[in-house]
C-alpha cells in the first residue's frame, strides 16, 4: 500500500561546520556530486510559477548558473512565460534521489539579454532549433499530425541552411535568488535543512530549520 512506502535516509549529513560561505558555492559542490552520481539528468529542475493565485509547476533544464542566478530557456508565450510576465516571483527545486538531497531556491525571474539567447540557440542541435519554430508551446492544437507537418515543412525549408533564426517569442530567463534551502535526508526523518537568505546588505544569512 502507498502508506507503507518508506525509506530511511542514511547516505550523508549537512552540518554548519562543512557548508560553503556562499549558497552558489554550496550549490556547485552538490551539483558536482550529482554529476558524479547516478543521476539521470542532474540539471533537471522543477520550476514553479504562479499567476492570479493559480500555481503551476513543470520540469525544465538548467542551462547556466553563476553568481547572478540560474538560467533556463523557453517559449515566452508558454504558460510559464505568461506567468513570469505577470508575476516574476518563482521557485526552483532540484531533487537528487540517489544522493538523498534536494535544493529549494526562490527568487525573481528576469529575461536574459538577446545576445546570450542567440549564442545558446545556435549551440542547440538543428532539430531542436527547428522544433522551437514549429511548436506554439502551451497552445491547443488539433492533433499531433499538425505539429509533425509543420516540423517537416520547416526541415525541408532549412534542409540546406543551418542558419535558423531565433524566434522572437523564444529566449532565456534567469532566476535571481534570494533564498536557498539545502536538504539532506537523515535517519528517522530528522533531516538536515540549512537555509541561506539574502539580507538587505546583499550578504547571506545562514540558519537551520527543523525537519
Amino acid at each position: 500500500m502507498m502508506q507503507d512506502l518508506r525509506r530511511d535516509y542514511k547516505s550523508g549529513e549537512l552540518l554548519e561546520s562543512n557548508i560553503q560561505q556562499s549558497p552558489f558555492e554550496q550549490f556547485q559542490v552538490w551539483f558536482n556530486d550529482a554529476l558524479g552520481g547516478k543521476i539521470l539528468e542532474p540539471n533537471a529542475m522543477t520550476l514553479a510559477t504562479c499567476d492570479h493565485n493559480k500555481p503551476s509547476a513543470r520540469i525544465v533544464l538548467l542551462k547556466g548558473v553563476d553568481a547572478r542566478g540560474f538560467v533556463f530557456y523557453t517559449n515566452y508565450q508558454s504558460r510559464k512565460g505568461n506567468d513570469i510576465e505577470n508575476n516574476p516571483h518563482a521557485a526552483l527545486l532540484f531533487f537528487w534521489d540517489a544522493l538523498e538531497r534536494q535544493i529549494r531556491i526562490e527568487g525573481i525571474v528576469e529575461r536574459i539579454d538577446r545576445e546570450n539567447t542567440e549564442i545558446y540557440f545556435k549551440s542547440r542541435p538543428k532539430d531542436s532549433r527547428i522544433g522551437a519554430l514549429a511548436s506554439p508551446q502551451s497552445t491547443v492544437i488539433e492533433n499531433r499530425e499538425v505539429l509533425e507537418q509543420k516540423m517537416n515543412a520547416l526541415k525541408e525549408q532549412y534542409s540546406n541552411n543551418d542558419e535558423i533564426p531565433v524566434p522572437p517569442y523564444w529566449g532565456g530567463y534567469r532566476l535571481v535568488p534570494h533564498y536557498f534551502e539545502f536538504w539532506q535526508g537523515r535517519r528517522s526523518r530528522l533531516h538536515d535543512r540549512i537555509v541561506y537568505e539574502k539580507q538587505p546588505d546583499a550578504n547571506w544569512k545562514t540558519y537551520r530549520l527543523a525537519p
